[in-house]
């Protein structure tokens, strides 16, 4: 692992609440690791237009 990705983690771990679980830890690290995919696909030119989203969540409303 990078160091600064190690360092960001140690970084996010240090602010949680001292009774944070492991599964608290986990959930923070696989939002973290999803809002850096999205901001990455953005980066990327891969977004969506608004009309494929209102499609989208259609489908899993239905």
């Amino acid at each position: 692992m990078p160091t600064k990705v190690k360092e960001a983690v140690i970084d996010m771990i240090q602010r949680m609440p001292d009774d944070a679980s492991v599964a608290d830890i986990m959930a923070e690290l696989y939002i973290r690791r999803k809002i850096d995919e999205g901001l990455q696909q953005l980066d990327s030119g891969q977004e969506l237009e608004h009309a494929e989203v209102q499609q989208r969540v259609q489908r899993w409303l239905s």
